[in-house]
């Protein structure tokens, strides 16, 4: 990101709603403590995410890739009243960082962290949801896909992160995860039963709707 994007990123946050204080504290810690803390969604995108789900106030919100929970807090903050947010993560390692800042968010009743591989773990889920943040192995994103389709309610949303891959989907399309992203795109675009938008948003969103 070069200095003019990181002022706009400033003026925007600036002018937009408030981040909670634990939020700023998780990045931190990310920052700090973790060997690729960039895979964190962010303040920026932390926020987009934050307010869809406000828009949406859905009942049940799937996450697949916790990673130290950032994106799955900011997810939890639209449910409904009685609403459930569901977040898979292979990596144990994340398990202290995401646990300790659910409980200091106050959205503990709200939030179940299932530790697996969701290659499997989402054959296990018996919801259906409204909302998907999608962020995990990008060589898997259309198994994902598939899977998690069935499970959405007509009219549900897909985000799907990474989408772009630093640019690599047109600078360096050999590139095994960009490849893997660019099959991803296709795939999607070219489905009947969904609707999709790419949007340049940090590292690209893919918005996905059932239709």
């Amino acid at each position: 990101m070069n200095f003019t994007n990181i002022k706009i990123e400033e003026y925007i946050l600036s002018n937009s709603m408030k981040i909670p204080e634990y939020l700023i504290e998780l990045e931190r810690e990310t920052n700090l403590t973790t060997l690729m803390p960039q895979m964190l969604s962010g303040r920026l995108q932390g926020r987009l995410l934050s307010f869809i789900s406000k828009l949406i106030s859905p009942e049940n919100i799937l996450e697949i890739g916790t990673f130290t929970g950032y994106s799955a807090l900011c997810l939890a903050e639209g449910l409904s009243s009685t609403g459930k947010l569901t977040t898979i993560e292979y990596d144990l390692e994340m398990k202290d960082i995401i646990e300790r800042y659910i409980k200091k968010s106050g959205l503990a009743d709200k939030i179940e962290v299932i530790y697996s591989d969701a290659r499997n773990a989402i054959d296990d889920l018996d919801k259906t949801y409204d909302l998907v943040f999608l962020d995990a192995f990008k060589e898997d994103y259309i198994l994902y896909y598939d899977k998690i389709l069935p499970k959405l309610n007509s009219g549900a949303l897909i985000i799907a992160d990474n989408v772009l891959w630093s640019g690599k989907v047109i600078t360096d399309p050999e590139d095994k995860t960009a490849n893997a992203i660019i099959e991803f795109n296709k795939y999607v675009n070219r489905d009947h039963r969904t609707e999709n938008m790419i949007l340049p948003i940090r590292d690209g969103l893919m918005f996905i709707r059932k239709v």
